[in-house]
């Protein structure tokens, strides 16, 4: 019998290392209903969680730190995870207890949700967390409330209101400076004045009681705040906005409501900087985190969100996510979730929103759990900021691997011009221009088969067709790119009006590829054409649309009313999505 093997950090785990620890994987990820391949209508596959999660070919990840995940999977009941339960179920117990009147009811969902706390104590593999979200929908759908914490939110947010817009608030953050600025240029001044402007507001923005008291004490003056700042390290802040990055895109995570109207200060200062920002909020009820419902109910907040553009759409494509955010400095999105940062269950838009911004600047001690405490790496720079448990500000920053490679918006498109001055080159010679659709990875495990299909198809037409320029995809991947970088890439190309031919992929094709290379078609295979193909779907949808423009375009291949039966390509892969991802 295999023993599991020894292992200090979650990175060191990964499927394939023996059957056992790849059965004790797999039944944490059951229990946590987290697994994709179980329920791909409520998990992100993995090339989504690589979105943001920077992971090898076979990785594990699990949303939680690592000491919790080496007690969970030993289903050791150690003191520290005794005392994370013991948190979520005291959370519950309140917020019943506060929000629960009719003695009934309250004592039928506590003792509900006793059975459950019973049972993860009693088998430690599921996070606490997610426990806790567990009890919170039973909360939720006995209760029949939708947000207990609303009237709440409303008083911590027009608090925070009336401090902002104090003298004494604008007296700690517009204090000049006691010395002169070392000055280079005005440049430089001017990013130095920033930096402490940026310094001042994180401070602050971590101060609860400026949202929790009725009368905020202001007994801090201007020296005390200067002598406190002089002993936080804000180092970070000076590499992350240097002048020479140029404007930052910035996904912002706020933590409680009260404290968002401290955050749109900072975010604030980051626009007239220059950056873009994305607001993520929750989709739903978790204690007093602001959500994108609070938007329509508390006349604060809409007010203080007047000028930002709303995302509504929890699945949007990346061209949507870029034109929007090229259009708006700020955009509002959802994350998609009810409970602590989970990429298993975020939304396909705050999952591309994360891939298309520079910087994640999250607030709160849970983002520091989740993104600092773990041996995990992440795909995008973080900055994580919070107050502790003794009144400390913490600030910590972690970098993307070296190793990660981000495909920028320009570099895309210049990639897209390169094609299409091949393209315009050709049509000047006088040539005719085709481009040729094909299953990649619509097949799971076969994509190297699928391009050796495609590359040996292709070459025969060349080696057959006179004159004629070819446009093969499977020669311009670059290791890195995924769906989202691929398709925004291709229907730039695409529309370019130089198209005279779009021939999509055929059984015939395929069965003339296998015969090429002297081999039988395997049953995987058979009968299998860019119908099978989500990406082609999407090709399919946009070459009708830009044969409506140019009708003299000619479409070979499969009746493009037999596409109809796939939806759009999955989340950062090559092969479907064959169900709904996010009810």
């Amino acid at each position: 019998m295999p023993t599991l093997p020894a292992f200090s950090t979650a990175k060191e785990l990964t499927y394939g290392q023996n059957p056992v620890l790849d059965a004790l994987l797999l039944h944490f990820m059951t229990e946590n209903n987290l697994e994709h391949s179980i329920d791909p209508a409520k998990n992100a596959s993995p090339e989504q969680i690589r979105f943001m999660v920077a992971l090898e070919e076979n990785s594990f990840y699990a949303p939680c730190g690592d000491w919790m995940l080496h007690f969970l999977l030993k289903s050791r009941l150690s003191p520290d995870l005794a005392h994370e339960y013991g948190d979520q179920w005291k959370l519950l117990m309140r917020l019943v207890r506060d929000h629960v009147p009719e003695k009934d009811l309250r004592i039928r969902i506590l003792h509900l949700c006793r059975h459950k706390f019973r049972m993860a104590i009693n088998a430690p593999i599921l996070i606490p967390s997610r426990m806790l979200k567990r009890m919170l929908t039973i909360f939720l759908t006995q209760s029949g409330l939708d947000d207990p914490y609303q009237a709440i939110k409303l008083q911590m947010n027009q608090r925070a209101m009336r401090f902002v817009n104090s003298r004494y608030f604008n007296q700690l953050v517009n204090l000049c400076p006691e010395d002169r600025l070392q000055c280079a240029s005005i440049v430089q001044l001017r990013f130095e004045l920033d930096l402490l402007e940026m310094e001042r507001l994180l401070y602050l923005s971590t101060m609860k009681r400026y949202w929790t008291e009725d009368i905020a004490d202001q007994s801090m003056d201007t020296e005390g705040l200067r002598e406190i700042l002089g002993a936080v390290d804000f180092s970070p802040l000076r590499g992350i906005f240097a002048p020479e990055r140029g404007p930052l895109r910035i996904l912002y995570l706020p933590r409680a409501s009260g404290g968002i109207i401290f955050d749109l200060k900072i975010i604030q200062a980051l626009l007239r900087q220059g950056h873009r920002v994305v607001v993520a909020l929750k989709n739903g009820f978790y204690f007093d985190s602001p959500t994108v419902w609070d938007l329509e109910s508390d006349p604060v907040l809409a007010q203080e969100f007047k000028e930002a553009h709303f995302i509504r759409d929890y699945r949007i494509s990346k061209n949507g996510l870029l034109q929007a955010m090229r259009e708006h400095q700020l955009v509002v999105i959802s994350d998609g979730t009810r409970e602590r940062f989970n990429p298993y269950r975020v939304s396909v838009t705050f999952a591309r929103a994360w891939k298309e911004c520079d910087l994640v600047l999250a607030k709160g001690e849970a983002f520091y759990r989740r993104f600092i405490n773990t041996s995990h790496n992440f795909t995008r720079d973080l900055l994580v900021f919070f107050r502790d448990a003794h009144g400390k500000f913490r600030m910590y920053y972690k970098p993307k691997p070296e190793h990660v490679h981000k495909f920028s918006e320009e570099a895309l498109q210049d990639k897209a011009e390169e094609i299409i001055s091949q393209m315009r080159r050709a049509r000047n010679a006088g040539k005719t221009v085709m481009f040729y659709s094909a299953i990649v990875g619509s097949i799971p495990g076969q994509v190297k088969v699928a391009i050796e299909v495609l590359n040996t198809f292709v070459a025969h037409l060349r080696s057959r067709m006179e004159d004629t320029f070819i446009i093969n995809p499977g020669e311009h991947f670059e290791e890195g790119m995924d769906a989202d970088d691929l398709m925004y890439m291709w229907e730039r190309v695409q529309r370019s009006g130089f198209l005279n031919v779009w021939r999509f992929q055929t059984d015939t094709d395929i069965e003339k590829s296998f015969e090429l290379m002297g081999r039988k078609v395997p049953p995987v295979w058979a009968g299998k054409d860019s119908t099978y193909s989500t990406g082609c779907t999407k090709e399919m949808n946009i070459a009708l649309d830009v044969q409506r423009r140019q009708p003299e375009l000619q479409i070979i291949g499969p009746a493009p009313e037999k596409f109809l039966r796939r939806r759009e390509y999955g989340v950062g892969k090559f092969f479907d999505v064959s169900v709904n991802q996010y009810g």
